[in-house]
């Protein structure tokens, strides 16, 4: 589990990636985050080389991640991503969306890590 708190608008939020965010991003937006975020990190790329700008459906994606993440983080939060949104001024999704991408995948690299020690432990 790897926490990070990312300004946002002026406010601090922090955001959690553990391997419960892909069983609470199904339960709440009934999609694969594995697929969305793969989807968003190639439009990201794309546009970091200026090739294209992000669509609406990857700011749905970044919305409904970083909403999970900081929900996982604080149980607290607003019940509703329109709700959680509205608590911040205009924001560029520029700026959040790479320590998004970061966050997840060091967990992955945690996970993976974890995974190898333990196959190394039991000799396989």
């Amino acid at each position: 589990m790897i926490e990070r708190t990312i300004n946002i608008s002026g406010k601090d939020v922090l955001f959690r990636s553990s391997a419960t965010v892909p069983r609470l991003y199904r339960a709440k937006f009934k999609r694969d985050i594995f697929k969305d975020l793969s989807k968003l990190e190639k439009s990201y790329s794309k546009r970091k080389k200026g090739e294209e700008e992000l669509q609406i459906d990857d700011l749905e994606i970044f919305e409904n991640v970083a909403y999970i993440m900081a929900y996982h983080a604080d149980p607290s939060i607003p019940k509703t991503i329109d709700e959680w949104l509205d608590q911040f001024e205009m924001f560029s999704i520029y700026q959040v969306l790479p320590q998004i991408l970061e966050l997840w995948g060091d967990n992955l690299m945690t996970d993976v890590a974890a995974k190898k020690g333990l196959a190394e432990v039991s000799g396989r």
